[in-house]
């Protein structure tokens, strides 16, 4: 039961509302990395809303100043394109108040010095900095002495051990976790450490080799999985089907016959796709059939799972209480094949079972499909969400103070 102990290490972990903040300089890691377009308009501003019940309850708890950290994209030294300038006006506007900027890290200290009693200071990209991932003593001690108070709110760089999210926290007296670290933290403790029964985690995307780790430590905890997406061919190839052209990782094809069988022996029930969507071309198709999954045409790729599949997949979602969702179920960017996953989002939305969607692609899929606030809990991370559904324990989580 890795996921339990680990998630039960992670709620000990002390939070804003655990200390007293009055006067204190609080350095905040946010997670602002937002998407944006060519003209720098914020396509998508959840992670920056996500952030605000950290930041407005550090402020009504009257600090000197507070410091927003955050990264932006994967800038290679410093590039304008990345710079947190882009997203200064959009965060004024949510917080209702004046934010000052700091262009670098050095320019800290004299805008905390300067500013009014209570000012929030947006810090530049701190992946301008080289140190930043490298987790660099350096760049964590700086960080660290323009703070009496580490706040980490960023879950979705939680798994990093970099310098704004692990390293600083070792030059700090106190260091807690955010009211979004927090939340995210609960509703995995509500659906992997105590969930009401039967448990049912749903699993997609493309690669095996990505989600094998999940698969083998997870069935201590679910009752019920079901397979989608074009990882499915994978182990439909292991049951002995032809996928002609669709994506298979052959060498893991033992390895998908060695889950089935421990699945099995651990009587957790796994669900493939009975039938599929496949095509002869992704982008430029000119033809679309749907077949047994056992019988997929030569020169044809599986894309998306089949009616058949909707229904069985409805009524196993159906009958469950907690369901945990990581990984599209198909080619959701396609509309021709996107009618599996955004089914699968509609039939999670009409339960009433604890439902808790892992970040990233399968985020975007319920955004998409309409069903963004019929789910319990949309998590911010994706990779930290996925680790921790693996059962480790988050490095951000390790250097915080316990209760």
């Amino acid at each position: 039961m890795e996921q339990v102990a680990g998630i039960s290490f992670m709620q000990k972990v002390k939070t804003v509302k655990d200390i007293e903040l009055k006067n204190k300089r609080i350095l905040i890691r946010v997670d602002f990395n937002v998407p944006m377009d060519e003209e720098f308009d914020i396509s998508d501003d959840t992670r920056i809303r996500e952030a605000l019940p950290t930041i407005n309850y550090c402020v009504d708890n009257e600090p000197k100043c507070i410091v927003l950290v955050s990264h932006l994209g994967r800038p290679k030294g410093k590039q304008a394109e990345f710079s947190l300038k882009h997203i200064l006006k959009r965060l004024e506007r949510l917080l209702d108040r004046n934010v000052l900027f700091a262009d670098s890290i050095d320019s800290l200290g004299s805008l905390q010095s300067e500013a009014e009693e209570g000012s929030i200071i947006l810090l530049e990209n701190i992946r301008f900095y080289e140190g930043e991932e490298k987790n660099s003593d350096e760049l964590s001690k700086n960080l660290a002495n323009h703070c009496d108070v580490f706040v980490n709110d960023a879950f979705g760089t939680s798994h990093r051990a970099h310098s704004s999210t692990y390293g600083v926290s070792k030059f700090v007296k106190e260091k807690v976790a955010g009211l979004l670290l927090k939340k995210e933290i609960d509703s995995f403790a509500k659906a992997l450490a105590n969930p009401l029964k039967p448990v049912l985690l749903i699993v997609g995307g493309s690669k095996v080799s990505s989600k094998l780790a999940l698969l083998e430590n997870i069935l201590s905890v679910v009752d019920k999985i079901i397979i989608g997406g074009a990882m499915s061919n994978t182990f439909l190839a292991s049951l002995g089907y032809d996928m002609a052209n669709s994506m298979v990782e052959n060498d893991l094809i033992d390895e998908a016959k060695k889950i089935l069988q421990k699945a099995k022996e651990k009587n957790v029930k796994i669900y493939l796709p009975v039938d599929v969507v496949s095509t002869d071309d992704i982008k430029e198709h000119q033809n679309i059939k749907i077949t047994p999954a056992q019988d997929v045409p030569q020169g044809y790729k599986a894309v998306d799972m089949g009616p058949a599949s909707t229904r069985l997949f409805n009524e196993v979602i159906q009958a469950s209480q907690t369901i945990i969702w990581n990984g599209p179920l198909g080619i959701y960017e396609i509309s021709q094949f996107s009618r599996g996953t955004f089914n699968l989002a509609h039939a999670i939305a009409d339960t009433y079972a604890f439902s808790l969607i892992g970040g990233g692609d399968t985020a975007d899929a319920v955004e998409k499909a309409g069903e963004r606030d019929n789910m319990s809990f949309i998590s911010t991370g994706g990779g930290a969400s996925l680790e921790l559904l693996e059962g480790k324990i988050l490095p951000a989580f390790e250097v915080l103070d316990k209760k």
